[in-house]
């Protein structure tokens, strides 16, 4: 039990991030097709539609502009393209546009700049000019809240803060009766109903997507998290906002402090910037969103979703949090600046080893991103069967991380079955854990002289780290490079079910047992044809050391645990420049070893240097390693 009380121990002693609200329990939407909706929302992922398909008649649905100054309709009828260019939306296109033509543009930091052929250019000024003829709306909200299902807003290059939303009053009287008791028994939680009737006292953006009935919401929740009890008609489903620009950052939305550009500190006003809840069908194209409070971008209990070419810089907890997500792909973005992590899909649908294997499939799909400078790149606590591939996550506090422990209560226990493939893990040094930057200070470079952090960390991790599973089963990390993380590349540890679910606690985690011995977690997790402290270069940039594991971490139960390390390669390309603790090469038992079939949990004594290091850094003790940057390898 040493450890289960290390590990208890983190989240309720390091500092965190006080929400400004509480949070409703979840349920996973119903997987099928909605039908009443025409064509039916759900069901799959959406595809984005064109802009240029944006004025076709002959489409479903209807297209509202939005822009940040608003012709007058003498204008809009009879106006020129020449005069129409006047037009503060159409100056900053076409300033934008010069950029993307001469120097280019990007989407991911880390890729190379896209530019722009003229002919592409005039054709986006030209379509561009039509749709500000088609403008009514200066505000973003305004536009959704006008809009039905299958419907679109498109929005015009410029910088969009809202302010009718930022002037609603947050913890709004109006709504209070709407409140209830969530899951971990705390009151006051913001229910679907407090949403709907207040939607921007959360929210500087707000799509509620399905309309109320007179289901009652379960009081306690559910257990049983499948098919939302409440659920009414879609009538916001199948909506798309899209930017009209070039590239993201053409159409800015900004939850908090407009001056500090795409940096910190947030000065955010709302907890959300685009919230889409219960919106199946929902899909967000070619915008930025930044400074909000909690999450940028919160896509939630909501069937069907796209998230494409985006970027969430500096959020206070996630750039993009989905949460009980089904048929959910987010791709080609870029985060960067979170207080917790770039990319979030929580508690997404168990669609692993909670299955038969003929139903299992990745209910949430990321790829072609990079997510960096945050806490941690990627976080999905209870985030079942997630695939993410292609994607860049370096100079974070840490990589990638999956686990059952940061945010106990949430639906999908244990977590399993995630796919993690041709990533690049790399240089997760940067120290979030160091004293805030103020006036002008930047964070120096990753290392000893960093000085400063620019963020405000949310979680405890140990800086310097690739990826750890923290609690989890039945996960694939395959070839996947890791490289030049200064104290560990990747990690796996068990944690004990009684954190999850304490007992004499309201806590609801349908298969959590808190007497439950071996624990539920970590089982069945595979590594192989990994490339290991080696760049793409080839030249060898060593992780602190490359795997480390803690052979059970809290029983001496000799029973397989079914984890394995095989088939990866080292610093200099060999098998044999593997590093790890413990070591490949030992004896068995006390060995990471290469068959899943012959893995045995040998479980450290009390004394063991890696429970200390769970209990020195529960304690938030001196001798605690983990916020304190590692020396290079």
């Amino acid at each position: 039990m040493v450890v289960a009380i290390a590990i208890a121990a983190v989240v309720v002693l390091l500092p965190a991030l006080a929400l400004a609200h509480i949070e409703r329990a979840s349920y996973w939407p119903n997987p099928a097709p909605d039908t009443s909706s025409k064509p039916s929302a759900g069901g799959k992922v959406p595809a984005v539609r064109k802009i240029f398909s944006a004025l076709n008649k002959k489409a479903p649905g209807t297209t509202r502009v939005v822009c940040e100054q608003v012709p007058s309709k003498k204008t809009r009828k009879h106006a020129s393209a020449k005069q129409l260019s006047k037009n503060k939306s159409i100056r900053a296109l076409n300033k934008d546009l010069k950029t993307a033509r001469s120097s280019g543009y990007k989407i991911q930091e880390s890729q190379p700049a896209i530019r722009v052929s003229k002919k592409k250019a005039r054709k986006l000024r030209s379509f561009n000019v039509k749709l500000l003829r088609r403008c009514r709306y200066s505000s973003i909200q305004d536009a959704v809240t006008a809009s039905g299902n299958n419907d679109r807003v498109e929005i015009m290059p410029g910088l969009y803060t809202e302010p009718k939303s930022r002037a609603r009053p947050t913890d709004d009287p109006a709504c209070a009766n709407l409140k209830i008791t969530n899951d971990k028994g705390q009151t006051g939680a913001v229910s679907y109903a407090y949403q709907v009737k207040c939607p921007n006292d959360q929210n500087l953006i707000a799509v509620v997507g399905r309309a109320l009935t007179n289901a009652p919401v379960p009081q306690p929740p559910s257990v049983d998290r499948h098919n939302i009890p409440d659920a009414g008609k879609c009538i916001r489903c199948n909506l798309q906002i899209q930017g009209t620009g070039v590239s993201p950052d053409d159409v800015t939305i900004d939850a908090g402090r407009v001056e500090s550009g795409d940096s910190g500190p947030i000065g955010a006003v709302k907890d959300v910037g685009i919230r889409a809840d219960r919106a199946d069908g929902f899909v967000l194209d070619n915008v930025k969103v930044r400074h909000a409070r909690e999450h940028d971008v919160y896509v939630i209990e909501t069937d069907g979703s796209h998230l494409n070419r985006f970027k969430v810089p500096y959020a206070g907890e996630y750039g993009v949090l989905t949460f009980v997500a089904d048929h959910s792909l987010i791709e080609n973005c870029d985060a960067s600046g979170a207080g917790d992590s770039g990319l979030y899909p929580g508690a997404s649908a168990d669609l692993g080893e909670a299955v038969p294997p003929s139903q299992r499939r990745y209910g949430t799909e990321i790829r072609n991103c990079d997510s960096h400078h945050n806490l941690l790149g990627y976080s999905g606590t209870d985030g079942n069967a997630v695939w993410i591939h292609d994607v860049n996550f370096y100079d974070n506090s840490e990589g990638w991380s999956t686990d059952v422990f940061t945010a106990p209560g949430h639906p999908g226990f244990p977590q399993d079955s995630d796919l993690l493939e041709h990533n690049n893990i790399y240089s997760n040094n940067f120290n979030a854990y160091l004293p805030a930057c103020t006036g002008n200070q930047k964070p120096g470079p990753n290392g000893p002289s960093q000085g400063c952090s620019d963020i405000v960390p949310t979680e405890p991790i140990p800086v310097g780290t690739g990826m750890w599973i923290a609690g989890g089963n039945a996960n694939v990390i395959r070839n996947n490079r890791f490289w030049d993380n200064w104290r560990r590349g990747a990690m796996l540890f068990s944690v004990p079910d009684v954190f999850v679910c304490p007992p004499n606690t309201p806590d609801q985690v349908a298969g959590c047992d808190p007497s439950a011995s071996p624990p539920a977690t970590s089982y069945r997790n595979q590594f192989y044809d990994n490339k290991m402290g080696q760049a793409p270069d080839g030249s060898a940039q060593p992780n602190g050391v490359d795997f480390w594991w803690d052979q059970g971490g809290i029983t001496t139960d000799p029973s397989n645990s079914g984890n394995c390390w095989y088939s990866n390669t080292g610093s200099d390309g060999t098998a044999g420049s593997v590093t790890g603790d413990p070591s490949p090469s030992a004896p068995a038992p006390d060995n990471l070893p290469s068959d899943c079939n012959n893995s045995p949990l040998v479980g450290p004594p009390a004394s063991g240097a890696k429970v200390n290091e769970l209990l020195s850094c529960s304690q938030e003790a001196p001798s605690c390693p983990w916020f304190t940057t590692p020396p290079k390898p």
